[in-house]
This record gives C-alpha cells, sequence and structure tokens, in this order.
C-alpha cells in the first residue's frame, strides 16, 4: 500500500510541475499557486541560488555566475546545443548498454535495435537542418521583397526603420536622374528601406529575421520564416522518438516478466490475488529491484515526450492560425491595453451620466433593476483579435512547408 501511494504521489507531483511549466503564465491560472510554481521553475529558483551565493561566497562570485549567464543565455554559444547532444547521445548509449541485451525478446524482434539507430539518426539531422540553416535573415537585398510580402496590418506592424540594422536600400534609378540633372556624379542618395512586417531583430543574433518567432538556445539560432519547418519536425520527430523508446522498453519489461513467470510465482507460490489492483504493487517492486534502469528510463522518456508534444501542439496551432510566439505576446499585450482603454471609456461614460444635469438637477439615478438589463458600455466595444496574416488553414501550413521567401514569385516582388 506504501509503494501505491509513493507511485501515486509522484505522478501528481510531476503532472502538476509540468503543467506548471508549461501553462503556468496563462491568465486562467493566474493568483493561483500554479502561477507561483511556475515562477518558481522560470525565474523564482534562480534568484534564491543568486543571492544565496551572494549571502556564502560574496558579490564576486554572484557576478561570476551572472556573466555566465550572459554568456550563456544573451549570447550566441553552442552550450545547449552541446547539451542537447550529451543528453542524445547517454540516453541511447545508457539504453543500448542496459537493454539490448533483451533483444529480441518475447515482444520486441532484432529489427528495433537498427530502427533506434536511424530514428536517432533523424532527430540529429533535424537538428543540424534547424541549428545551421538560414532562419530568414532580412538583408539589403531582399528586403524590399519581405516588405511586399508581408503588408503591415497596423496593430502589431507599422512602417519602422530597425534602429540597429538600418538596412540600406540604395536607389540607383533616382540617384542617376538625381545626378544628371544636378551634374554631382558622386552624389548618391540612400533611402533607409523600413523593416518588414512580422520581422524583428534579435539582439542575441544580432540581426534582423523575417516572420520571427523566437530564439532558440538548443538550436543556437532564431527561428523564422525559413527553418520553422525544420524546428516544427524536429519537435514532432523527438516527440514520437521518446514515446517509441518508453514503449519499447515497457515491451522489453513485459517480456521479461512472461519469461520469468513472475505473475505465476506471486499467485502460485505467494498466494497473492490475480487482479490488477493486488498485483500491481508486488509487479512493480519487482522491476525496481530487478530493472531499475529502465523503469527509470521509461519515467525520464515519458515525461520528456509529454514535454515536447505539449510544445509541438502549441507551435501546430500558431501553424494553423499563421501566428508566431513573438505575435502571440503581441497581441495578448494588445488586447489587454484595449481592454484597459474601453474599461477607461466605460468609466469616464459612467462618471459623465452620473454629473448629467437635466433643467440644472442632477438626472436620478436608473433603479438597480434597469441597471442590470441595460447594456453594459463595455459590451458594445470588445477588443478583437484580427490577424490579417491568417490565410485559411491549407495556405498557412503550406507558407510554413514552402516558406515565401524560396518560391518564384518572391523574386518577382515589387520593388521600391
Amino acid at each position: 500500500m506504501g509503494l501505491q501511494w509513493a507511485l501515486a504521489v509522484h505522478g501528481v507531483i510531476t503532472i502538476l510541475v509540468v503543467v506548471s511549466f508549461l501553462c503556468g503564465h496563462w491568465p486562467i491560472f493566474q493568483g493561483t499557486f500554479v502561477e507561483r510554481i511556475h515562477y518558481f521553475i522560470t525565474s523564482g529558483a534562480y534568484d534564491y541560488f543568486l543571492r544565496f551565493v551572494a549571502i556564502v561566497f560574496g558579490s564576486k562570485v554572484r557576478n561570476s555566475f551572472l556573466r555566465i549567464e550572459y554568456y550563456c543565455c544573451d549570447r550566441p554559444n553552442p552550450v545547449l546545443q552541446l547539451l542537447y547532444l550529451g543528453i542524445l547521445g547517454g540516453t541511447y548509449y545508457i539504453i543500448a548498454k542496459s537493454s539490448f541485451r533483451y533483444i529480441p525478446g518475447v515482444y520486441v524482434n532484432e529489427l528495433h535495435k537498427y530502427t533506434s539507430v536511424l530514428a536517432v539518426g533523424v532527430g540529429v539531422l533535424l537538428f543540424l537542418l534547424t541549428s545551421f540553416s538560414d532562419p530568414g535573415t532580412v538583408n539589403a537585398k531582399n528586403v524590399s521583397q519581405y516588405v511586399s510580402a508581408y503588408p503591415y496590418d497596423n496593430i502589431l506592424y507599422v512602417e519602422k526603420e530597425c534602429p540597429t540594422c538600418k538596412i540600406p536600400k540604395y536607389c540607383f534609378v533616382l540617384h542617376l536622374i538625381y545626378a544628371t540633372l544636378c551634374h554631382l556624379k558622386n552624389l548618391m542618395r540612400v533611402h533607409l528601406q523600413c523593416r518588414p512586417a512580422r520581422s524583428k531583430h534579435c539582439g542575441i543574433c544580432d540581426r534582423c529575421v523575417a516572420r520571427f518567432d523566437h530564439h532558440c538556445g538548443w538550436m543556437n539560432t532564431c527561428i523564422g520564416e525559413k527553418n520553422a519547418r525544420y524546428f516544427m519536425a524536429f519537435l514532432l520527430w523527438h516527440a514520437l522518438i521518446c514515446l517509441y523508446g518508453a514503449i519499447v522498453l515497457g515491451l522489453i519489461l513485459a517480456g521479461q516478466l512472461k519469461e520469468r513467470k513472475i505473475i505465476l510465482i506471486l499467485t502460485v507460490y505467494y498466494g497473492i490475488d490475480k487482479s490488477f489492483y493486488s498485483l500491481f504493487p508486488h509487479v512493480v517492486q519487482w522491476l525496481l529491484s530487478a530493472h531499475n534502469t529502465q523503469m527509470l528510463l521509461i519515467v525520464f522518456l515519458t515525461v520528456v515526450s509529454l514535454l515536447l508534444a505539449g510544445f509541438c501542439v502549441y507551435h501546430a496551432q500558431l501553424c494553423l492560425t499563421n501566428t508566431t510566439t513573438n505575435e502571440t505576446f503581441k497581441w495578448q499585450e494588445y488586447l489587454d491595453w484595449r481592454r484597459k482603454l474601453n474599461e477607461a471609456k466605460a468609466s469616464a461614460a459612467a462618471l459623465k451620466a452620473a454629473l448629467h444635469t437635466v433643467n440644472g438637477e442632477v438626472k436620478a439615478p436608473e433603479s438597480k433593476c434597469r441597471q442590470f438589463f441595460n447594456k453594459s458600455p463595455l459590451q458594445s466595444e470588445v477588443a478583437v483579435k484580427n490577424n490579417v496574416y491568417d490565410k485559411g488553414i491549407l495556405r498557412n501550413v503550406l507558407e510554413i512547408l514552402v516558406p515565401i521567401s524560396e518560391r518564384q514569385s518572391f523574386f518577382h516582388r515589387k520593388t521600391f
């Protein structure tokens, strides 16, 4: 009974941590313990750690940690890339070392040794494609095409020059006419082209990226217009191979239970009832004692698979609505601003109505019953998300699979 409760508590804590990490910032969890756990995981724990280091070891050691944090989080570096390769290679080595000797088994054949190598190889290939392919860098040669491809919605994006890049576009025709008229052959007019809509200057990579989604430390690059397809394929594939690994390890353990006749021994020799409720704790106890490595690997792979599946579903939703992670935060800020503006207008209207006089006398307040049925001023102006880049599910998915900048029509777009 104690083991069952321990497993149940472990499962609840794992689910709580995963949900808090992924969803703790959602408005529905605002003010709850889930939001507090999310804060502690994402930033609170590190803040407490820095305070502890400053108190115990002094400010110099804390500043050293801050410099390491700046290098790891705010500058391009291969730390997380090497960590990913280490986790992937180390996990596969442990699986091969501890479990391949049970293959072939009752439920697992020899083929899985080779399919596992293929699955890991494809994962590494997708990692390399995402990390080292161009995310869609905006430069002087393609800025006009990107401006034409992504129109300004005048809500999230307006015509605005990137203050960091200052990408120039040379108007040679205007220069030639102007120089001829003015007889100044050494004069050239330079026009600073506005930054394309949906692009963003990444402070870490120090470049403007078209259809910017986010900067991924694991890939050491930005996720943008050109490599979003590789990134989504990376998330989906790794979620599947982690699930595949957990299932194969589960089948190996099931084969071991059958080969060693554990169920028969427990029921016949130890007199345990054949019901699942009675057998489960004893089977788990035997697995933890005889195959603890495989059990830990199953838990690890399952948790990682759930995390990756959550990220994959989130980005798939963005793909279907033609929205980026960067735009999600922009829309949230815009809608919050609109709601506050509507509330301010409603408050001003209510105050004006309260102070309104008829024939020099203050207007009598409405009854509570009438106020209940009257339409609130807030209901007349609702903040609505109007995404002009949403072209329908099929065209949205096609934009990810075949980026606009890789289409023939991109190079024939109007230039300015």
